[in-house]
């Protein structure tokens, strides 16, 4: 499918969001991905022109949203300098990172940096139909600059009366912002503080790899049932 790129905004350190032109008739259900395919680039490398991203808009949204951390590859450069206006390509939607069916079961997600992006497009659709579920949201960065959509997420927590926000920085006291929250990682107690119901709810883990496997064992440490938590590892993002 063909797409350009309309705009980019930078939504954390070293992390920008890119809006994409939404080509007629792509369809998708809030935490799914795309792939994105650079055309005619001058400089490329072994990873190559193309990469799978969750997106980050919800699906009533007009434009596609996606967003990931800046690298020294040759795609990311491309993206990040590119003319907007320049014709991409699309493929998609995939994937099953979807939000569970049954509204009675609360959703518990936890993120780890850029692994927010398909929570974001769960949490838009639920502000755009105004949903009355209830969900919970823990996510862990190293600091407040590194932590994308940072002020979008703290708004949502006010607009979103379902749901219940727990941020926490690992490398708090690095940052050259102020920062009252929480310290640490990712831990059984965290969870099962901000979702004492977590035995009952349906729980999904998304960022690094290494990341994702710890906050698997986290849910599991809180209480969670193993059977309900999916996962998705962002590898090499």
């Amino acid at each position: 499918m063909k797409s350009k790129l309309l705009a980019r905004v930078e939504v954390a350190e070293r992390t920008v969001a890119v809006e994409l032109e939404k080509p007629p008739g792509f369809t998708f259900t809030a935490g799914q991905a795309l792939e994105l395919k650079l055309i005619g680039l001058k400089e490329t490398d072994s990873e190559g022109d193309s990469r799978a991203f969750s997106i980050a808009s919800a699906p009533a949204d007009e434009r596609l949203r996606i967003a990931t951390r800046l690298r020294d590859t040759a795609f990311k450069r491309a993206l990040k300098t590119l003319p907007l206006g320049t014709a991409v390509e699309l493929d998609g939607p995939f994937g099953s990172m979807t939000l569970h069916k049954n509204a009675a079961k609360t959703a518990v997600f936890v993120a780890g940096g850029i692994g927010i992006t398909p929570f974001m497009s769960m949490l838009r659709q639920a502000a755009a139909e105004q949903s009355t579920r209830s969900f919970v949201l823990v996510t862990c960065n190293r600091r407040p600059e590194d932590a994308p959509f940072l002020e979008e997420l703290q708004s949502l927590s006010r607009s979103l009366k379902g749901l219940r926000l727990l941020e926490t920085m690992t490398q708090a006291d690095t940052s050259s912002r102020p920062w009252a929250g929480r310290r640490g990682r990712v831990t059984p107690e965290l969870i099962a503080e901000a979702a004492p119901g977590v035995s009952e709810a349906i729980c999904y883990a998304a960022g690094p790899p290494k990341m994702v496997a710890a906050m698997r064992e986290a849910l599991i440490g809180a209480g969670a049932d193993e059977d309900s938590i999916r996962t998705e590892d962002f590898p090499g993002y």
